[in-house]
């Protein structure tokens, strides 16, 4: 099973380059994934069918004992199929139904290929997590293949509508299945049904549950986002909207009921939506002229007839429902493709120009009608089976309550009566000649292949109905999960003889004719009844109430003033976590001004440089003082004996203050704004209380500690297993070296979203090179630099901006840092260093070059994309996780490799060096950026606003 779900997802990944290499017969290659899957279902048909349940289990999170835990049974396997099955013919469809050489082809084949093995992978999931982990997915991707290219405003519209809908339901139902877990004690859906426990915490977890199902099947009053999702081909209207996405509601629920069914609220919830949800759903597919809505609004009927069968907790509706489950994915998904091909044909898909088809597309016409008479219940279909074992069970007494059963009944029989309708009124709209209307010409005659998936699906109701004895075993191994209310179960059969539920059948099948006879007087009455309000326009105006609430409250709030944000955040913790601080804190016994005297006068000094902060007017002179006080910090760290830490902070203190420095161009000279004394007084309060605040926090954060630190151990394992002795770097690149992923990762989105704030038309300007011109004009012929220049690119500055001694200093630092840099990065996992300091030294001598030289310098010294080192970094990191695990480690493990090579002797080299390599490159990439945005970027706009001519003919820019 975990093969195959790998297979789905190795397909999704290659499906680009496939169709990039193939053209659209690139589906044909990935419809054999999801073939071979129904393959393999149908292969453990015996064993499941015989008792036997295929399980794997996959240790995931072993700390949260999450595992990957698989589970095919008798409910999964009849799931399994229908999502294999119907996706492999569709990717066949695909194959025809795509223009060769049409955008975005690649893209929709990876999408549907995931999406296959998410659904597969949702029901095969026996951990409620890992079952909430693919119906995400789910919703995901069908966000993307509904919203396709995202040029259509009405497809992106139901996109989003579509995901927020199910995503909301989504977080309810992952509320509900950690309530359910917690109280039933375990997160195996299987234990949950087998032992689901009991409560409030049960009662609400189910509600939650539900909320998540009937948004994911669309049912009242959520099911208006099905129609609006018909914005999507319609290769995905016939799987994700018949055959997979929203049957993803029906299997939750098919699944929970033998547990769950009689936890309070359960079935007036499932019987009282169902039926409400098929009576609406029919209702509006009477008044559609799309044909493709006609069959939207027609799937929110069945889906809520399809809810109500498995969510009654009942041994003979389970096994109607699960009949009426696999007939639904056979006969919907085949009206869809007919509807596909259809439109493909003639270019319409509005049954008042439709005339004649079913004489031009005769075997069109057949499977198109076949499978609409499985959907309106026409014997000899499997359609016809499953509605009739429904009324069976409902009139053999198959709920607990007989009321309730009536009601149901009436409902269903209904709104049978109106899918009759329905049915009629496609099948005539889509294939009949009407008086009036010309006969319909067909612009694209379909292929054979075009036609092969809806005749095949077609053809598998057709012969399940007569052969639905077959199909017995499986749903009643499913049923038998579920108690038995009459007194005896039905079993599967075409043939029951003359009954009660075949005279309901027949009626309304004679319903819906009738129905459909007077057609024209129910689409007028429909017109005069027509209620003004409708769910999705309750969803928009919803939707713009939320944005009106959110403009006003960010109104309120959001009054532009830095100073007023920030002293409301440090009011309120010095209210709430500085109360709790005063008044239940554990205070240290013995207090300790200092360790060394020498901490005392930096200490002096920090304090100093900060109070002096407030009387100078300079905004430069003020961002000076200010490094005074981390670089006091970093003296801190040295003293306590942690020379990485001052390391870091000394760098980094020494590259923010560039970064201000170049901001700061942008601003005035000097700090205008006055405030009243009043105002300087408040905040001076609250600065000084905050300060005190965090001393307390760590005066008592030390006090509190009774155990040993963990990084006492540390030391030890980190040479004998690590490889290395600086316990700092050990740390990053081994012990803790996914907390560093993520942190690097948040690096490269710093970047890129400082970049974006930049630059106007893309993530990043060209590399700014010297040109043969500009240095033409001095007299050189070449590209090497004069005697009389110690800097390549100094031609293109203003004469009154260069700084001889700087470039002297630049010339003969730059490659001394550089190389230091290096050594920072090899030697830092025995010694201070790494990755991260050797980065910050290599991006310091690339602001000493753009210091001394301009943009065009920092071109010369890094002709590079920062965002090339930036997703180098990020991949070399990545990758070299997987080094550990070739060599019999897990992933992002250190590995030590010993070896003798010539020359060198002796060589010891540990794997997490690479993974240095990579936070390397992503630093020198970061402060690469940051130079390339708020320097280069900045002085190449003021150039372009204020350019300087120097003789005639010739422009440099400053």
């Amino acid at each position: 099973m975990l093969v195959l779900l790998l297979l789905h997802l190795l397909a999704g990944l290659l499906a680009p380059v496939l169709v990039r290499w193939w053209g659209r017969q690139a589906f044909l290659a990935l419809a054999l994934v999801p073939a071979a899957g129904f393959g393999w279902v149908v292969t453990r048909l015996g064993p499941v069918l015989a008792g036997e349940e295929q399980r794997e289990t996959v240790a995931w999170i072993p700390v949260l004992d999450l595992d990957v835990a698989l589970r095919l049974d008798a409910l999964a396997l009849a799931f399994a199929a229908l999502v294999t099955g119907v996706g492999a013919l569709v990717l066949v469809y695909c194959a025809r139904y795509f223009s060769p050489g049409e955008e975005g082809t690649g893209r929709f084949a990876g999408c549907l290929t995931a999406f296959a093995g998410s659904m597969l992978g949702l029901v095969l999931a026996d951990d409620m997590l890992l079952l909430y982990v693919f119906w995400e997915l789910t919703t995901v991707f069908s966000f993307l293949l509904i919203g396709g290219s995202g040029r259509r405003l009405a497809a992106r519209r139901a996109a989003s509508q579509a995901l927020i809908l199910t995503t909301a339901g989504g977080l309810a139902m992952l509320v509900g299945l950690i309530l359910v877990g917690q109280a039933s004690g375990s997160y195996r859906l299987s234990e949950v049904v087998a032992d689901p426990g009991s409560g409030t915490a049960m009662t609400v977890g189910a509600a939650l549950v539900l909320a998540g199902a009937v948004t994911k099947s669309a049912l009242v009053p959520f099911h208006f986002w099905l129609p609006a999702a018909m914005e999507a081909p319609t290769p995905v209207s016939a799987y994700l909207h018949a055959a997979a996405m929203v049957k993803a509601g029906v299997y939750l629920v098919a699944r929970l009921a033998p547990g769950l069914a009689d936890v309070p609220g359960w079935r007036p919830v499932v019987l009282g939506l169902g039926v409400a949800t098929m009576l609406v759903g029919g209702y509006r597919a009477l008044r559609q002229k799309d044909l493709k809505l006609l069959l939207a609004f027609g799937t929110v009927s069945q889906l809520g007839f399809l809810l109500t069968l498995v969510g009654a907790g009942s041994a003979e509706l389970a096994a109607a429902g699960l009949t009426m489950t696999l007939a639904h994915g056979l006969f919907k998904s085949t009206l869809f493709l007919t509807v596909g091909v259809v439109d493909h044909a003639t270019g319409t898909r509005d049954l008042r120009r439709l005339s004649g088809l079913g004489r031009r597309l005769p075997v069109l016409a057949a499977v198109g009608t076949a499978a609409a008479a499985s959907m309106a219940g026409l014997p000899p279909l499997l359609g016809f089976v499953g509605k009739e074992a429904a009324f069976t069970a409902l009139l053999d007494g198959g709920l607990p309550d007989r009321t309730a059963a009536v009601v149901v009944l009436v409902g269903l029989v209904t709104g049978s009566v109106l899918t009759a309708a329905y049915t009629a009124r496609f099948v005539w709209g889509a294939f009949a000649r009407k008086p009036g209307v010309p006969g319909t010409a067909l612009e694209h005659p379909p292929e054979a292949l075009f036609l092969a998936a809806p005749a095949v699906l077609a053809l598998a109701g057709l012969v399940l109905g007569p052969a639905s004895p077959l199909l017995d075993p499986l749903v009643t191994a499913y049923a038998e999960t579920l108690p038995l209310y009459a007194p005896e179960a039905e079993h599967l059969a075409l043939w029951h003889g003359w009954q009660p539920a075949l005279a309901l059948s027949a009626l309304t099948v004679l319903g819906g004719a009738a129905l459909f006879a007077v057609r024209g007087p129910v689409q007028r009455l429909q017109g005069r009844v027509a209620v003004g309000a409708s769910a999705d326009e309750g969803y928009w105006n919803v939707v713009q109430g939320v944005d009106r609430l959110s403009v006003l409250v960010t109104g309120t709030t959001q009054r532009g003033s830095l100073p007023a944000y920030l002293g409301t955040i440090l009011a309120v913790v010095l209210a709430l976590p500085g109360t709790l601080l005063l008044t239940q804190a554990p205070w240290p016994g013995e207090w300790r001004a200092w360790d060394t005297p020498v901490q005392a006068v930096v200490g002096v000094v920090v304090v100093t440089a900060a109070a002096l902060t407030l009387r100078i007017r300079q905004r430069l002179s003020a961002v000076l003082v200010v490094g005074v006080t981390g670089y006091g910090i970093a003296v801190v760290f040295a003293l306590q004996g942690a020379p990485d830490l001052a390391l870091t902070q000394f760098l980094v203190e020494t590259l923010t203050l560039v970064v201000f420095v170049l901001v700061l161009r942008k601003l005035p000279k000097d700090i205008t704004e006055r405030h009243r004394p009043r105002e300087r007084a408040v905040r001076g309060v609250i600065a000084v209380s905050v300060g005190a605040f965090m001393g307390a926090v760590g005066a008592v954060a030390l006090a509190v500690r009774t155990a040993t630190p963990v990084s006492a151990g540390w030391p030890g394992p980190a040479y004998d297993f690590g490889g290395g002795k600086n316990v700092v770097n050990v740390t990053l690149v081994d012990i803790r070296a996914w907390d560093t992923i993520g942190e690097v990762s948040l690096l490269v989105v710093a970047a890129t979203g400082v970049a974006s704030l930049v630059f106007l038309r893309g993530r990043t300007g060209g590399v700014d090179r010297v040109t043969r011109a500009q240095l033409s004009r001095s007299g050189e012929s070449g590209r090497r630099a004069p005697r009389d220049r110690w800097l390549a690119a100094t031609a293109t500055l203003d004469p009154a901006r260069r700084s001889v001694v700087l470039e002297v200093v630049t010339r003969l630092l730059f490659h001394t840092i550089t190389v230091f840099s290096l050594y920072l990065l090899f030697s830092g996992h025995n010694e201070p260093g790494g990755g991260f300091a050797g980065g910050l030294v290599a991006g310091l001598a690339l602001v000493l070059r753009y210091l001394a030289g301009g943009r065009y310098e920092l071109g010369e010294a890094a002709p590079v994309a920062p965002g090339l080192l930036l997703g180098s970094g990020l991949l070399v990191a990545g990758v070299s996780g997987v080094a550990g695990l070739l060599l019999g480690g897990g992933v992002l493990q250190t590995a030590v490799v010993e070896t003798t090579l010539p020359v060198l002797g002796d060589v010891k080299l540990v794997t997490s060096l690479f993974f240095d390599c990579g936070v390397y490159l992503i630093v020198v990439g970061l402060v690469l950026d940051v130079l390339r945005s708020l320097g280069a970027e900045l002085d190449r706009q003021e150039d372009q606003e204020d350019p300087i001519e120097l003789s005639p003919g010739e422009v440099v820019l400053r």
